[in-house]
């Protein structure tokens, strides 16, 4: 993410806009078509090929819709489809939900069931090194472990486990430990921990401010563009842990402009134009001051993850891989929707692992913030720049960068496409295979030209391993 000083944005998109109108289209007027008796035929209607975000909207919606019936769903890449989990006996819902461009599959398991045994395992294995999230691919919750977990730990979660029935969890194994990563898309320093911005917000009262972790808000209360630099920003909120990663950081200088826009690296931007919620199964980006760009797939919402540090819910799981100093980083969509903020995870881009965000969206209602710049010079009646919700974050790891890009730092800005297919453009620069930017940036490449992100420094809740939270 970068900010520098420019003309305000004219474009405003209002704070909470994220069910997108191409998706109410598709939904509604088939909706209406099934209760007036035009077609009763749902085998009949094919699903519909769907971009991810517009699969999101959907799903939010057919969620409203079919009430108890609903059970989850997930976008299949290779299809393009809204894939809804519908429980067993409800014939009629899953008229409604073909006939709303999805496609429905018939499961055991209520999002009710799944959640009384997300609650045995709180209540039975909250144990440092696990995490759980329902999968709804499976319709089944998956429960994994780090390297910790031995012994009577590893007895006692395989035990809940089991508990709950064959039909009802899966366990694995991590091969890494579960940490806090201390970094993002423009690196921040504070406290001697490194970070990585978020999104650049307004805040309630219409000042400047960025998100990043919650684990950086309440490692530092001052935050730096550089590492020897005079601090640039304060943190207004912080979460960590608890009911989320994230924290609201605003700009000393309140006539800050940071545009709305993730900076990848090579002189080039993504631009962020609205906050939206994640789908199981879509194609993601993170952008951290560690590794660069890196993509992957969302596998599971609604995560509980237990660091040493203490447990965080409501988070997005990921296969994307990340490292100490992404903390608080950018995680977003090739249409240049906001997701996450980096929290932390295991392994590394070398050998891979899980990965957790928090979802921008509930940072965004959490801190009272909008995404974009406002019109600082002016105080609060400013424009926005970016649409959707702002999130809220400092976390010991972001990276805030006011002024400073992460990456070579020019002004040229991304354009993303439609899908995040292998190898489709975005914008022009490679993340595992898709073109962001103008240049490959695989996972592991440096974004920040190259600049160490301080693998190792310590940016714990004030104590001294904070769950693994390197910088």
């Amino acid at each position: 993410m970068s900010h520098k000083r420019i003309p305000k944005r004219k474009a405003a998109f209002a704070a909470g806009t994220v069910v997108a109108l191409g998706a109410a289209a598709i939904l509604l007027p088939n909706a209406n078509a099934s209760q007036d008796g035009s077609s009763n035929d749902a085998a009949a209607v094919a699903p519909k090929p769907l971009k991810a975000t517009d699969a999101s909207d959907l799903a939010s919606q057919l969620q409203k819709l079919l009430g108890d019936a609903f059970a989850g769903s997930y976008y299949d890449a290779d299809s393009r489809q809204l894939v809804v989990n519908v429980t067993a006996g409800n014939t009629s819902v899953v008229v409604q939900a073909k006939q709303a461009g999805a496609k429905v599959r018939v499961v055991d398991n209520s999002l009710t069931e799944l959640a009384a045994g997300a609650k045995t395992l709180k209540d039975r294995a909250t144990i440092p090194g696990t995490s759980w999230a329902v999968d709804p691919r499976t319709n089944k919750i998956l429960v994994t472990a780090d390297s910790t977990v031995t012994g009577a730990k590893w007895n006692t979660l395989e035990s809940t486990v089991k508990s709950l029935g064959p039909d009802m969890a899966t366990i694995k194994k991590s091969a890494g430990t579960f940490k806090t990563f201390v970094s993002g898309g423009d690196a921040i320093f504070g406290g001697g921990a490194r970070c990585s911005l978020g999104f650049n917000v307004t805040a309630g009262d219409g000042s400047p401010a960025f998100l990043t972790a919650g684990h950086c808000g309440v490692a530092a209360e001052q935050w730096s563009d550089s590492e020897t630099g005079q601090p640039i920003a304060t943190v207004d909120q912080a979460t960590f842990p608890g009911n989320g990663d994230f924290a609201l950081v605003k700009y000393d200088d309140p006539a800050t402009q940071a545009p709305s826009e993730v900076n990848v690296g090579g002189g080039q931007t993504v631009a962020i134009q609205q906050a939206a919620d994640a789908e199981v199964g879509s194609q993601v980006f993170r952008m951290g001051s560690t590794t660069g760009l890196a993509d992957g797939q969302v596998l599971a919402l609604d995560a509980t993850v237990n660091y040493p540090e203490g447990t965080v819910t409501g988070l997005i799981q990921t296969n994307v891989c990340a490292e100490p100093g992404d903390s608080g980083g950018s995680l977003f969509t090739q249409d240049g929707s906001a997701i996450g903020l980096t929290s932390g995870g295991s392994g590394d881009c070398t050998v891979g692992g899980e990965t957790f965000f928090q979802p921008v969206t509930t940072a965004l209602q959490a801190v009272g913030a909008t995404l974009g710049a406002g019109d600082a010079a002016g105080g609060a009646g400013g424009d926005q720049a970016g649409g959707g919700e702002a999130g809220a974050g400092a976390g010991a790891g972001d990276e805030a960068g006011a002024g400073q890009e992460a990456g070579a730092g020019g002004d040229a800005s991304a354009s993303p496409g439609d899908e995040a297919g292998a190898g489709q453009e975005v914008g022009g620069e490679q993340a595992g295979g898709d073109v962001i930017g103008g240049q490959d940036t695989g996972n592991g490449q440096d974004a920040g030209n190259g600049q160490d992100a301080g693998n190792g420094q310590d940016a714990g809740n004030g104590t001294g391993d904070a769950g693994q939270s390197h910088n």
